[in-house]
């Protein structure tokens, strides 16, 4: 049976409701063991046993989050030439355009030699004043479809061996 695993960050819930909603589509293919971790608690050895990732982040100041880069900081080393060819995807939920933080995850993935399998998704909500960076995020119905028909092409692939 292979994974995919996917790798989030959220603190205002927009990220996790992508993440989640990507899960929930990807475990419709019963082949596919599906692990949704936190950054925080996911390490190199997850990495390793994984077949495929999406990760998942915030925008936070035109860069990656914190916890995300703390994740990729503490598992780029111990899986480097260990993971190499794996297929992977990105989603960002921006306050504006998110291009930065797919670029970043972009060149830690081109690192580790990753193969990218579509363009980054990135749901932007808008948020530019304090309040409403700080705020609860509620993605809606037509980015989750977005987040959700990545999670479930990914696994297909997986599945078929396409990836």
């Amino acid at each position: 049976m292979k994974t995919l695993l996917i790798v989030f960050h959220s603190r205002t819930g927009g990220t996790s409701q992508m993440a989640e909603a990507a899960r929930r589509a990807a475990t419709a293919e019963p082949s596919i063991n599906v692990k949704l971790l936190s950054a925080e608690t996911t390490t190199g050895s997850d990495l390793l046993s994984a077949d495929g990732f999406i990760f998942a982040t915030p925008e936070n100041l035109a860069a990656l989050s914190g916890p995300m880069k703390d994740f990729f900081d503490r598992s780029y080393y111990p899986a480097l030439g260990c993971i190499e060819g794996r297929p992977y995807a990105t989603m960002i939920c921006a306050g504006s355009d998110g291009e930065n933080a797919a670029r970043q995850i972009a060149r830690i993935a081109t690192g580790w030699r990753l193969r990218p399998i579509m363009e980054p998704l990135i749901v932007c909500t808008h948020a530019q004043t304090p309040e409403a960076i700080l705020a609860p995020k509620s993605v809606g119905p037509a980015d989750l479809a977005r987040c959700a028909e990545l999670g479930a092409a990914f696994a297909a692939g997986l599945d078929a061996g396409i990836f």
